[in-house]
């Protein structure tokens, strides 16, 4: 049981590296399991075809982030702190894979989203319940930021939207120009779209 496990996750690891770097579409079972070094005959007993396996890979991811994201925005700090924390922590990441492999790797999800949304169901309805997660836990720190007075919103849903928005967006520019710079700009961003505190003050309280 063991050794079937480690060749399922050399597979997911494999792939997950490879859709990072150059996409879904371009890649094919045979090239994934040379990189993951294992026979063919594997990836069939595991994955019944490659959308399988790139639905295995979103789950994974995603139950990476999740885990990340649950630890920022539950931390103890005030909720503006923990949505710039959750920012930082993306820029770092970001950075952190520039440094590695010399390029922006981008968010996975937003750049399947892009590549996969009009050509199969199953991955898109897959990447809208990541993006609706994502949305919910915004919502919450958002709608706690509300109760506290640090925000001024009408609506908590559509403003967790427009910041789930302007992070992605971000972080494709990023991706686009092979430079983090336009992450610096999440913080201040989210200030304006939440009609938050000046920046200043919220900073100081952080």
């Amino acid at each position: 049981m063991g050794r079937t496990s480690d060749a399922r996750d050399k597979i997911l690891t494999a792939a997950q590296s490879l859709i990072e770097l150059r996409g879904y579409s371009a890649l094919g079972v045979a090239e994934i399991c040379k990189a993951a070094g294992v026979p063919k005959g594997s990836f069939y007993y595991f994955f019944e075809s490659k959308e399988a396996l790139a639905l295995a890979v979103i789950d994974e991811h995603w139950a990476a982030q999740r885990r990340d994201w649950e630890r920022v925005l539950g931390g103890d700090q005030e909720p503006l702190g923990r949505l710039r924390q959750l920012f930082e922590e993306t820029a770092a990441a970001q950075n952190a894979g520039q440094a590695s492999c010399g390029t922006v790797s981008g968010c996975m999800f937003g750049n399947l989203t892009l590549e996969m949304s009009n050509q199969t169901e199953a991955i898109r309805d897959r990447l809208q319940q990541i993006f609706d997660a994502q949305v919910d836990m915004i919502e919450e720190v958002i709608r706690a930021a509300s109760e506290c007075g640090d925000v001024r919103v009408t609506d908590t849903r559509d403003a967790a939207r427009s910041v789930v928005a302007q992070l992605e967006g971000q972080v494709l520019f990023a991706k686009l120009y092979n430079n983090t710079a336009p992450l610096d700009a999440l913080w201040k961003n989210a200030v304006a779209l939440l009609g938050a505190r000046a920046a200043e003050e919220t900073a100081a309280a952080v």
